[in-house]
């Protein structure tokens, strides 16, 4: 297959060395402008794939992210902020890295290359048609990545992706492929900044949507969100104050007697 990787191109900007302080900071900002611009483009197929997701999170199946280097980190970063903002098991959203946990911190040589271990890796996980899986990758190229998807369509189980090239073997293994076409990094080749970016902002939408389509946002609130620390718990002591014009110790009762917010709101009437 042969595609273009503007993910690789050279940067519009030369001799960055020479640059100050202030025209590398402008610079790196007005290339990130566009990311939102390119995610826009993409939002039909961001739809798709969160049709899908939801569909099978109501039957009970689950969503995984897998991916390698920064991708796999941003995959891991959305799975494990969902818990503590809608409640929902660990299990429910999982990310995989190639190369395991210690690669989240460090990087780990040719672990992206294997075609045999994101399969490996998603087996662990009892991995089933009921489930959702996503691979990430700017490139759209990882090994790791496109043969896990691989495996699971011939499994029957849905893919999705987000890339940052078109037409890539990722895009063209996952059934619903999401491409965001970011062009070149500030830094040529450093996938981090925009592609990283623009995936963090597709994880953000696939996410926040399916969860608030299950369900686990009330209004604008999020009434599931786990209380682990003091900061949270005084945001759902405002949310009781506010929804039931209650004072701040009975918003304190209520939580410490029901667990969240949206319990304390569905029996406050029983109180």
């Amino acid at each position: 297959m042969s595609f273009t990787k503007t993910t690789e191109q050279a940067s519009k900007y030369n001799h960055l060395e020479k640059m100050s302080i202030s025209e590398l900071l402008t610079n790196i900002n007005n290339e990130d402008k566009t990311v939102p611009l390119a995610v826009e483009k993409s939002l039909p197929q961001i739809e798709k794939l969160t049709e899908a997701i939801v569909e099978k999170l109501k039957i009970g199946g689950r969503l995984f992210y897998i991916g390698a280097g920064t991708s796999g980190r941003l995959g891991i970063v959305d799975a494990s902020e969902c818990p503590p903002t809608f409640g929902v098991p660990h299990e429910l959203v999982v990310g995989l890295i190639a190369g395991g946990d210690y690669a989240i911190r460090k990087a780990i040589e040719f672990a992206e290359d294997s075609t045999e271990q994101g399969w490996a890796d998603l087996q662990e996980h009892n991995i089933s048609k009921n489930d959702v899986v996503i691979g990430i990758a700017a490139s759209g190229t990882t090994p790791y990545v496109i043969s896990a998807l691989e495996k699971c369509n011939k499994n029957n189980i849905i893919t999705g992706c987000i890339t940052c090239n078109t037409g890539s073997p990722l895009a063209e293994t996952a059934q619903f492929p999401i491409e965001v076409v970011v062009g070149p990094e500030f830094v040529t080749g450093s996938s981090r900044m925009k592609a990283g970016t623009a995936q963090k902002l597709v994880l953000n939408m696939l996410s926040t949507a399916a969860m608030i389509q299950l369900g686990k946002v009330k209004g604008n609130k999020m009434v599931d969100m786990q209380l682990s620390n003091n900061k949270l718990v005084d945001r759902a002591e405002k949310m009781l104050i506010t929804e039931l014009n209650i004072d701040q110790e009975t918003a304190s009762v209520l939580l410490k007697k029901y667990g969240n917010v949206r319990e304390a709101l569905k029996n406050y009437t029983n109180a």
